[in-house]
């Protein structure tokens, strides 16, 4: 049996149980330096508060509604996450992580027990311990438990959330209640085939051929299809398993004009990338840095572009990487913009023990030994070491005019009890 552990509105989720005053309170979550929202509690979503709107367009619309409105506080939702995501490998060894407020459950060799209560006995141990609600669908495979999820969440008055896939009538009027652009896996490319099939629930999916799905939509949709069929076909991702890119991308606080502030953001942006290799023991063999204006400003002059530079080795150093970025940038800056977000991408992973290396062409020795000094001391004292292109007195600068306190990580937030 799996399991798909869903927190319900997390970022509202996350400053509700700090704040309780703002439960059945309108709340939304904007992005990085308040550009955007991309979270709403449901009572937000019923006032019609678009997702992804533009805050400075929908100001007064929060205002006149009572909406509560939060800058993202990114420390406390990882440090929540992390806490929802120990109590569930409580309940069983076997978890996927799949995202911040997600993970699959596999439940291996729990054939006597009664799932919908055990579903309730987790709902409860994590709402109980971070005070998180949570949806939990449990079926005989991961496909089918995103689908019990679904159901779990839209029917909460009648499933109290815990919603379990159990019998072959249950999987059949669960797949055919299901919309099939809503599918787990099906892509858009996919659905213009599906829709061309005259498929519109899932369940009609299943009942295509095997041979037409696996040459339409490849090996991935045949066991997609099987694990619909209640198949097991779909197994948890590894947490080991290899990523294919790592990036760091931001708005800035302002718009930059000048390549020279540009430069020293990519510089930071490209050692944040490097950090986050080290830390997996990976290295990248290609870099991606692009540059946007703010679109939202249609009076002024657009740009967008992005450059790719293949390396002519593997690396995880900061300061190799930090150089080809800023070479990157002089390539595709254009003077006269006013530049609102840049990022560095770092793609072409491999393991950094097992990375191929050239006679000719070699990354300085000296480089994997100011890493780890570099590394070791940042660890222990926050973010001292810089390489000299940085601005040794800036962080990430974000606009956050509406930032909760940081409850869990920041010893001066934490809430004091009289």
């Amino acid at each position: 049996m799996f399991a798909l552990v869903d927190c319900n509105n997390f970022y509202a989720s996350c400053e509700r149980a700090f704040q309780p005053q703002y439960n059945n309170v309108p709340i939304a979550v904007l992005s990085n330096n308040d550009g955007c929202f991309i979270s709403r509690s449901d009572e937000a979503k019923k006032l019609g508060l678009p997702m992804a709107a533009p805050a400075f367009k929908y100001r007064r619309f929060c205002e006149d509604n009572g909406i509560k409105v939060f800058s993202s506080n990114y420390p406390l939702y990882g440090d929540m996450s992390k806490r929802v995501m120990n109590i569930l490998s409580t309940f069983t060894p076997d978890v996927e992580v799949y995202s911040i407020d997600e993970a699959f459950l596999k439940f291996e060799g729990f054939d006597d027990y009664d799932f919908d209560v055990y579903g309730r006995e987790i709902q409860h141990k994590v709402q109980k311990s971070t005070g998180i609600p949570i949806s939990i669908g449990m079926a005989p495979t991961k496909a089918l438990g995103k689908v019990a999820n679904k159901i779990a969440k839209k029917f909460r008055s009648r499933t109290n959330g815990v919603f379990v896939i159990n019998t072959n009538e249950e999987r059949v009027k669960a797949l055919k209640w299901t919309k099939i652009e809503t599918v787990w896996g099906v892509g858009h490319g996919n659905l213009k085939r599906l829709k061309s099939k005259n498929v519109k629930t899932a369940y009609d999916f299943t009942q295509l051929s095997d041979d037409w799905v696996k040459k339409q939509m490849a090996i991935i949709g045949l066991r997609l299809k099987k694990d619909l069929e209640g198949i097991p076909t779909l197994e948890l991702d590894d947490d080991t398993r290899d990523r294919k890119a790592i990036a760091t991308t931001r708005s800035f606080e302002y718009t930059y004009s000048d390549i020279e502030n540009i430069k020293e953001r990519i510089s930071t942006f490209a050692g944040s990338c490097a950090e986050k290799l080290r830390s997996q023991n990976s290295s990248c063999n290609h870099i991606v840095v692009f540059l946007r204006s703010n679109k939202h400003k249609k009076d002024e002059p657009q740009h967008r572009n992005s450059a790719i530079i293949t390396l002519p080795y593997a690396t995880d150093s900061s300061l190799t990487i930090s150089s080809y970025a800023i070479e990157a940038v002089r390539s595709i800056y254009k003077q006269g913009i006013k530049y609102k977000k840049a990022g560095v991408v770092v793609s072409g992973l491999v393991p950094t023990n097992e990375r191929q290396l050239d006679l000719f062409l070699s990354e300085d020795p000296k480089h994997h030994e100011i890493m780890k000094v570099m590394d070791s001391v940042n660890d222990k004292y926050g973010h001292k070491v810089k390489i000299a292109n940085q601005d040794l007195e800036r962080t990430w600068k974000m606009r956050q005019e509406h930032l909760s306190p940081k409850y869990t990580t920041n010893i001066n937030d934490i809430i004091r009890v009289k």
